[in-house]
């Protein structure tokens, strides 16, 4: 059975930094993509940033660009993507959650109807 785990969540001081952690085990399916998403009390689901596994190809939200690096780790049987989330503010604030397609698409492709296998999401919390 296909997971996605996500770990590394916390809380942090603004301007701080975390990494979150999410690995894929338990099938054979191959991703396409995986990408970060994050949801804060009152508001939509916003898609962070995603990696196309196969060529590495990055894309981040414009709320996250230059401050958010995602980055991918494989294994034999398992793939973990990283997010590296530096100079963080309270807007930041947010559970954040993995996720993970084999469909293909075209641009960002961080709309959330895209990924079909979405990990248990982590709390970031950044106090100012």
């Amino acid at each position: 059975q296909v997971q996605l785990v996500e770990s590394g969540g916390g809380s942090v001081q603004a301007g701080g930094s975390l990494r979150l952690s999410c690995t894929s085990s338990g099938g054979t399916l191959r991703w396409n993509h995986m990408a970060w998403f994050r949801q804060s009390p009152g508001k939509e689901r916003e898609g962070v940033a995603r990696i196309k596994l196969d060529s590495g190809t990055k894309y981040y939200a414009d709320s996250v660009k230059g401050r958010f690096t995602i980055s991918q780790e494989k294994d034999y049987d398992k793939t973990t993507i990283y997010l590296q989330m530096n100079n963080l503010g309270s807007e930041d604030t947010a559970v954040y959650y993995c996720a993970a397609t084999t469909h293909g698409c075209i641009g960002g492709c961080l709309r959330g109807d895209l990924y079909t296998f979405w990990g248990q999401g982590t709390q970031v919390t950044v106090s100012s």
